[in-house]
């Protein structure tokens, strides 16, 4: 068994975060939620109005940083570094509890212990030892830092003593143990300002974007996501809309063969392939049959036929000598979903098979020159979109067509709003969002898929899930996820190439996912 796909699918189960329905109170206590620094804030205002005070989720807060800490590190000599507010507070906290169990741990604080108020004044004033001033001489002899200055708390850049002791403590190569965030990450962007490296990072209910989103994502390192006693049911109050993508949302969803069924009611895939970038729209074909797809055809211009022919058995090649032939593929209403981008070229040609497709009102996914096309008039793409659609463009693709300004979840959110498609914007914390404003962000894809051909393998699976009938917004996410966890079981030396026919490994382990009752998850699809 793939340690690393097994590790992935352990997940609970939750209601699909990602279907139509977003009302529903289990969607919004599902773990996979992603709350950002303004939500967290009304989740324990929530969580106290219900009856627990702050000075007890403080305290949780920081008893469980130091069971993390005993839980993965020898015991050794720690300093905790305590900012003015209640991440300060948590770290007063996680001090004494290592004090109580036998670990050596000095304490420097930012600022002075009676500038501290609420729950940060009362743990403060329970810890029996002395307090030093913030400054790099309290790293002296020190094996292992607890970063309890600002956490999520922080919307500016790091400085002062804060930011030089930090340095230092990165310079030295000592263990970093972060409470919330490490100070410097911000909570809703993942922008690093000032910020070093944590080895861990304990943070408390639900993950904020920060700790997804590059380069926060980096810089946390393994997170942790401690329970300190607040009642999941306060989301249905939130009704977060962002989730961290994982097999939970979208496996209910996920297209299963049926009795009785044919090649045709599985899906009739159609990709425009293009000459003489043949590879792209082949990888993209094989990606979409091995989705599911009961039958891929890839629609070629005549000239390249013998390439594509030679190279494909299963996947249908059908030539095309005039513009009509095209447009009776097209009109072929057994055809159910269409791609086209991968290895197109950028032209008038492209365009205007781009927007035919979308005429369709069919299910479409544009990647690549198909994107690129409508970089002098990006509008006239936000008028064509009649119907399902995903966009996956990379940074440069998006960058043609949509604005650029503020972080990676806002303006993924802002292009699917604007264009009314699903938009993908890949990368290592590739981003997946609706028109309606549901997000998720992925982390499960290894460094390995930086390799030429990946995206169009990508696009070939989306086009497969879609194929088959499953709703844009989670075809997409269960796409991202299925294509990261393909190459995680492949490894080192991973060609695009190889991504296709490593998905029946993928699907082989998603039909074993079991919940956490202990039943089949997914027995249904089975």
């Amino acid at each position: 068994m793939n340690t690393g796909i097994a590790a992935s699918l352990a997940l609970p189960d939750v209601s699909a975060a990602l279907g139509h329905e977003r009302t529903d109170a289990a969607t919004f206590g599902s773990p996979s939620a992603l709350l950002d620094v303004r939500q967290m804030g009304e989740v324990d205002r929530l969580t106290i109005a219900a009856g627990t005070s702050g000075i007890v989720l403080m305290e949780n807060a920081g008893a469980s940083v130091a069971c993390a800490i005993i839980d993965r590190f020898l015991p050794c000599s720690v300093t905790v570094l305590c900012g003015p507010g209640n991440n300060g507070g948590d770290g007063f906290v996680a001090a004494r509890h290592l004090v109580d169990a036998g670990w050596t741990v000095r304490l420097a604080l930012l600022g002075s212990r009676g500038a501290l108020k609420g729950e940060a004044h009362h743990h403060a004033e329970r810890w029996s030892g002395p307090v030093e001033p913030l400054t790099p001489a309290a790293l002296i002899g020190a094996e292992l830092i607890v970063d309890a200055l600002f956490g999520a708390g922080l919307s500016r850049a790091l400085d002062g003593a804060a930011a030089e002791t930090l340095a230092a403590a990165s310079q030295r190569g000592l263990l970093i143990v972060a409470i919330d965030m490490p100070s410097g990450v911000m909570g809703d962007t993942g922008e690093a300002l000032g910020a070093v490296a944590a080895h861990l990072t304990v943070t408390f209910f639900r993950k904020k974007p920060g700790h997804l989103l590059q380069p926060g994502r980096s810089l946390c390192s393994e997170v942790v996501v401690a329970d300190i006693g607040t009642p999941p049911s306060v989301l249905a109050t939130i009704a977060p809309a962002t989730f961290e993508n994982g097999p939970a949302l979208w496996l209910a969803q996920l297209p299963r063969p049926t009795e009785g069924g044919n090649k045709y009611t599985r899906g009739h895939a159609l990709i425009s392939g293009g000459y003489p970038m043949t590879g792209a729209a082949r990888m993209a074909a094989r990606a979409a049959a091995r989705a599911g797809a009961g039958l891929t055809t890839i629609a070629v211009p005549e000239i390249a036929l013998p390439i594509y022919a030679a190279a494909l058995t299963s996947i249908m090649v059908s030539p095309i000598a005039v513009p009509e032939q095209f447009a009776q593929l097209l009109n072929d209403v057994r055809v159910s979903a269409f791609l086209l981008g991968p290895g197109a070229g950028v032209g008038e040609a492209t365009r205007g098979r781009a927007l035919a497709m979308l005429s369709t009102g069919r299910a479409t996914v544009l990647d690549a020159d198909a994107l690129t096309c409508f970089q002098d008039d990006p509008l006239a793409l936000d008028h064509a979109i009649a119907g399902p659609c995903v966009l996956t463009p990379h940074d440069g693709e998006f960058a043609r067509l949509f604005d650029t300004d503020g972080d990676k979840l806002s303006r993924t959110r802002a292009a699917a709003r604007r264009c009314g498609a699903v938009v993908v914007l890949k990368g290592t914390d590739t981003v997946v969002a609706a028109p309606d404003g549901r997000a998720i962000i992925n982390a499960n894809a290894p460094p390995t898929l930086a390799t030429a051909g990946a995206g169009d393998v990508l696009s070939g699976i989306v086009l497969g899930l879609l194929a088959q009938g499953m709703a844009p917004f989670p075809a997409a996410a269960a796409a991202v996820w299925l294509h990261g966890a393909a190459a995680s079981a492949f490894g080192h030396g991973l060609l695009a190439e190889d991504l296709p026919d490593l998905l029946p490994r993928v699907f082989q382990r998603l039909r074993h996912t079991l919940d956490a009752e202990g039943n089949a998850l997914c027995k249904q699809w089975s």
